[in-house]
């Protein structure tokens, strides 16, 4: 299994703030990994890490073997999907701009080809190729994180970062969001780090969950290992298990 994600001994600070304290971290191909821990525990920072949006004080980021602080930062963000709670769309572009906007940074397309990975996107993702002329305001919000995630997967990335991107949208949807991402991951064998407050969409979703507190991976392992031996009370209150079924 080759390591497509490595954190070496890094630190993020913010001004005086340390958010990040000496963090390791290797994620293999394929893996979809989930952050969670309580707000401002450096779960955010430590997935900005990884497409350089946030540059480590120390240590060193790799990603696919190359240490990211000697790679094209611009190159490798649209080598790597990015997906966040909202979408954040482009409210002044259709959907198909949207989706198409990295790839057409990449290379010179037709509008066939436009309308064709618009298209292709939107069936992966669920949605009606009717869509591909509409503006992010005349979608609902399932349909504008369903177009977000089309747009993240869009230029075939190795890597797909997702920020709380299923945030904003009802428990319905978000199930259904949910269980399209499985299959999506599936399917293409992508490599996902996923940050949510959820935490069962954490065990849901993750091959491997990471307890972030106070700027560290406090516990990580599998829903089941955490279930069996959580490491402390922060954990156990965390994760809502009540103590007899920590200690079967």
């Amino acid at each position: 299994m080759s390591r497509v994600i490595e954190i070496r001994h890094c630190r993020a600070s913010y001004g005086e703030n340390e958010v990040l304290k000496d963090v390791s971290l290797a994620v293999d191909k394929g893996e979809f990994i989930v952050l969670i821990g309580p707000s401002g525990c450096g779960k955010t920072t430590l997935l900005k890490l990884m497409n350089g949006l946030v540059v480590p004080t120390e240590g060193e980021v790799a990603i696919n073997g190359l240490p990211l602080q000697e790679e094209d930062l611009v190159a490798v963000r649209r080598r790597i999907g990015y997906a966040v709670q909202g979408a954040k769309l482009f409210p002044h572009m259709t959907v198909e701009e949207n989706i198409c906007y990295v790839p057409g940074l990449e290379s010179k397309m037709s509008k066939e080809e436009k309308k064709s990975l618009a298209r292709k996107m939107l069936e992966m993702v669920q949605l009606p190729e009717e869509l591909v002329s509409r503006f992010p305001r005349q979608l609902s919000g399932g349909q504008k994180q369903r177009v977000g995630i089309a747009r993240a997967m869009a230029a075939e990335p190795d890597i797909l970062l997702m920020d709380e991107p299923f945030g904003a949208v009802d428990e319905i949807t978000r199930k259904g969001l949910q269980e399209e991402l499985l299959a999506l991951q599936q399917k293409t064998g992508i490599t996902v780090v996923f940050i949510t407050h959820d935490i069962g969409e954490a065990f849901k979703l993750g091959d491997r969950i990471l307890i972030m507190k106070e700027g560290v991976i406090w516990q990580e392992g599998t829903g089941e290992e955490l279930r069996r031996t959580p490491k402390d009370e922060f954990v156990r209150q965390l994760l809502c298990i009540p103590y007899q079924e920590s200690t079967l």
